[in-house]
């Protein structure tokens, strides 16, 4: 996530420092940046690779941000902010790539708290153009609306995330569709196949074109409050996930990384598949 990140500002015109600690993980760094930049049509500007932290001059950098993407351990985070809070000067953002843990949580406790900022990017990341911008209640606004606008300056759509909820905008709109969509393979309704077939060539085209909202606004309010009014009942509100998910999980199908999931995966067809899928998000980037 971090390489493709940086891949996505340098091919904004942005300069680049990526810190890796493995110094043997840097070769499978640069063929990635070089693959993603390929895609992106190149950059401008060259990227930097450091083994640590101390090592970037943050003393020559009057404008940028600092993004962290590392694993998604409450105590590892904690402990780069803290370094970072240290090490990088007063006017910089610092800014979490976290998935799920909330950015009030990570700066607990810390004096550079009001200038982090989750930037939570979603995979691939040098591709999906959509990053989530979260404040917590110590993030000063206007550090958020500099992010904001950093992040517009790299071709990315900054969502802005207003309260530090668990799992943000994005994973709880995606984990509703998920329940309901888990729930409906555990009733026998529909397939796995199905529900990716609903989803990809159902409303996943429409919502390039328009999110619900502004969908709503498109076919008429009175409609889809009347729909509503018929569907929410019988809609799945379990507070634990499905047992076609769960399942899964206890049979050790985790997916591609098992070669076992939904369906299942030898290298030929991880490699097909990964394929696809960047080559449509290729596509859909281009569209937005």
């Amino acid at each position: 996530m971090g390489v493709d990140i940086a891949a996505a500002f340098l091919a904004g015109g942005w300069a680049a420092s990526l810190v890796e600690p493995r110094v043997e993980g840097h070769a499978l760094a640069k063929s990635r940046l070089d693959h993603s930049l390929s895609i992106l049509g190149g950059g401008s500007r060259a990227a930097s690779f450091f083994d640590s932290i101390a090592k970037v001059s943050f003393a020559s950098i009057s404008h940028g941000l600092v993004i962290e993407a590392v694993p998604e351990s409450l105590p590892l985070k904690q402990r780069v902010f803290a370094e970072l809070s240290e090490r990088v000067p007063s006017h910089i953002p610092l800014c979490s790539n976290s998935s799920a843990i909330p950015i009030g949580e990570i700066g607990h406790g810390l004096a550079a708290s009001p200038r982090m900022v989750g930037t939570h990017f979603f995979m691939p990341a040098h591709l999906v153009p959509g990053v989530e911008v979260v404040s917590s209640s110590q993030t000063n606004p206007a550090i958020a609306e500099r992010v904001a606008d950093d992040l517009r300056s790299a071709g990315r759509v900054p969502i802005m995330v207003r309260r530090d909820i668990a799992g943000f905008l994005v994973n709880r709109l995606q984990h509703a569709l998920s329940r309901e969509a888990f729930h409906l393979i555990d009733e026998g309704i529909a397939t796995a196949a199905d529900i990716d077939a609903a989803v990809r060539f159902g409303f996943g085209f429409r919502y390039l074109a328009a999110g619900p909202c502004l969908q709503r606004d498109h076919a008429g309010l009175d409609i889809h409050y009347a729909a509503g009014c018929s569907i929410y009942p019988d809609l799945c509100n379990d507070a634990k996930p499905a047992k076609a998910l769960k399942d899964k999980v206890d049979a050790g199908h985790y997916g591609m990384k098992v070669g076992q999931g939904f369906r299942k995966w030898d290298e030929e067809s991880i490699n097909a598949e990964k394929q696809r899928y960047e080559g449509t998000s290729v596509s859909c980037s281009q569209a937005s």
